[in-house]
């Protein structure tokens, strides 16, 4: 919902600039999206769909217990993807 929220927004602030210009904000929407949904057990379905098969399996997962791992794991990928944007467009 958010990314479907955005694209407007984004095509409405970027009507005027030159889309090579622009183009960092796109990448940086889309890998924000992405990896910003690893943090927490809500964020992605794939997240759910693990947290299904360990309560299955009889080792529930509970949102602090993955977020204890996940968070900090989702903020060095959200800085090394920052990084990336950096080295490539700037």
């Amino acid at each position: 919902p958010f990314v479907a929220t955005m694209i407007p927004l984004l095509q409405s602030a970027g009507a005027g600039i030159d889309p090579a210009t622009f183009e960092p904000v796109w990448w940086a929407l889309a890998l924000g999206a992405c990896l910003g949904g690893n943090g927490t057990l809500i964020g992605a379905s794939a997240n759910l769909t693990v947290a299904a098969f360990a309560e299955r399996a009889k080792q529930p997962i509970g949102m602090v217990q993955f977020a204890k791992y996940a968070f900090p794991l989702m903020l060095f990928t959200i800085l090394l993807s920052h990084i990336y944007l950096w080295l490539r467009y700037f």
